[in-house]
């Protein structure tokens, strides 16, 4: 449990399987009231082909930079949010495991649910975390997030 002190922003990108107990006691705090946790893990099927895994690279220095701008935004839109903890794996991640787990703790779960959402929206959106499907046919598909703003279309 994290002691009341100033408030903490947390970044771990890991091929090592992750854990939502760490993630919420790594945000909870005595003032807080409220932690909201998002969990993404890797589903069984994309359009009608049958997912095996998932694997996910990193440009690590850009990544951790990008989600600590997420990190201020966050703190200039709900400034009662106490702690930020964002865990993603990079590597294989095979269905039903978690590929990221988001927590937020604040004193009222209207700013922690709302910054969760905020969070993993523009994590997919900006933070340059990459995504390939593997399919049951040897077949395999680096997907783009239709957040994804270098992506999208004029």
């Amino acid at each position: 449990m994290s002691a009341e002190g100033d408030p903490r922003d947390l970044v771990k990108l890991t091929h090592d399987k992750l854990s939502v107990d760490t993630v919420s006691d790594s945000v909870t705090c005595p003032s807080c009231g409220a932690i909201s946790i998002f969990i993404g893990t890797t589903r069984d099927s994309f359009k009608g082909m049958k997912v095996m895994q998932l694997e996910y690279e990193a440009y690590i220095p850009m990544a951790e930079s990008e989600l600590r701008k997420i990190y201020t935004d966050i703190r200039a839109r709900w400034p009662t949010v106490r702690h930020i903890c964002v865990h993603h794996r990079l590597g294989v991640v095979p269905v039903t495991e978690a590929s990221v787990i988001i927590g937020i703790s604040s004193p009222h779960r209207g700013d922690s649910l709302e910054a969760v959402q905020y969070c993993i929206d523009t994590l997919k959106a900006t933070v340059p975390i990459w995504k390939k499907e593997v399919y049951e046919a040897d077949e395999s598909c680096w997907k783009e997030n239709k957040e994804c703003q270098w992506t999208c279309q004029s």
